[in-house]
């Protein structure tokens, strides 16, 4: 009576041990199968950012002259000799701002004028977005130029991300010949150049 109990039990062993070893390759499997599916789904993850990221830079519009009023791009308009005033629009604080000295510098040039000066400027964030409507300028700093006096210097940019169109208008003039060492003076040429790869 004895042989066939100890037989059950090393037929039961075996089975368990059987048991052991599939449920062991059955979690292993399971586990590189969930490991196989979090590289997916990270790969999946970075494909979509990358698209996301090429939506958002596809976004700006060309630079350029703007088609109607409070469109992309830039206007332009002469106040008299050597005194214009310039303005960009775009959807990005920092690009409008970038865009519009690149034009003060693209007018300077055409006048075959060496450097410009901003004498006044604000940034204005269009009414419609979350945040509130922003409209800044700053005083000081004084020069005449033929008939004209320039009071002012600088742009005022809204602090923090915008998703609404936002315009920054600069008031220039320009000259030739040496640079005025003021901070508020730009070299037209190093301007172009420095500012022309942004500008898709």
């Amino acid at each position: 009576m004895q042989a066939p109990r100890t037989t059950r039990h090393r037929a039961a062993a075996i089975w368990r041990s059987f048991a052991q070893a599939a449920i062991a390759r059955l979690i292993v499997g399971l586990e590189q199968m969930s490991f196989l599916g979090f590289i997916r789904d990270m790969k999946t993850l970075m494909a979509a950012s990358a698209l996301v990221l090429l939506a958002a830079c596809a976004t700006h519009t060309p630079y350029g002259p703007a088609r109607s009023d409070g469109a992309a791009g830039y206007t332009s308009q002469k106040i008299e000799q050597g005194r214009y005033r310039v303005s960009y629009t775009d959807k990005d604080v920092a690009r409008s701002h970038d865009m519009a000295l690149l034009r003060a510098a693209e007018i300077t040039l055409q006048e075959g004028a060496d450097w410009f000066e901003i004498t006044g400027g604000y940034t204005d964030q269009d009414a419609g977005s979350a945040g509130p409507r922003s409209s800044v300028s700053l005083g000081g700093s004084r020069g005449s130029y033929g008939s004209g006096v320039g009071m002012g210097v600088g742009i005022g940019i809204p602090l923090g991300s915008s998703g609404s169109d936002v315009t920054t208008v600069i008031d220039m003039v320009t000259g030739k010949g040496e640079k005025p060492d003021r901070p508020t003076v730009y070299d037209a040429r190093s301007v172009d150049i420095n500012l022309r790869g942004n500008a898709p």
